[in-house]
């Protein structure tokens, strides 16, 4: 087997869309950590506004500034995928309010799976600690550009514009 390193982190989610919040998460991430790896997974219980590859792509452009950012797409358990990446620690992202009960749920099972890998809680900025996907799926059809720029990076309001723009030709 080999050594899992603490060098490495991981940070898995759906990330659909990509919000400012996860960009923040990943730039905070990068600098305590010599390489980040961004798992993108797919949510069952979720309809994707974005196929995976569609994602993967965004992640890249998004996080362009970020030198030490692999973006991959993986299947199952995002504690099997941090073990493959060769890391002992997964980051995750958690809005204060809503996401906390889940996620310390998710950490113990994760604990229980692969007590090897630590998890790491980061709170995206203040003005951005609101910020979900499933809050842009909600404004998006409508909300200008300058509305979503405030929310999402800026190749994600490109894609959904141009999504927008086809759905109406429809």
């Amino acid at each position: 087997m080999t050594a899992l390193s603490n060098r490495i982190a991981v940070y898995p989610g759906s990330f659909d869309p990509i919000t400012l919040g996860h960009l923040n998460v990943m730039e905070r991430a990068c600098r305590l950590f010599d390489r980040l790896i961004v798992g993108i997974g797919t949510n069952a219980e979720k309809t994707p506004m974005f196929t995976v590859e569609e994602r993967v792509e965004l992640i890249r452009q998004s996080a362009k500034h970020l030198s030490n950012v692999e973006v991959r797409a993986f299947d199952g358990l995002a504690v099997n995928f941090v073990n493959q990446c060769g890391s002992r620690v997964m980051i995750r992202g958690v809005r204060p309010i809503t996401d906390i009960p889940a996620e310390l749920t998710m950490m113990m099972a994760n604990r229980r799976l692969a007590p090897e890998i630590e998890t790491l809680f980061m709170i995206a900025d203040g003005e951005l600690a609101h910020v979900s996907s499933s809050l842009i799926k909600e404004i998006y059809p409508l909300a200008d550009e300058a509305s979503l720029q405030r929310f999402l990076p800026s190749p994600v309001v490109l894609a959904i514009h141009q999504r927008l723009a086809k759905m109406r030709q429809k």
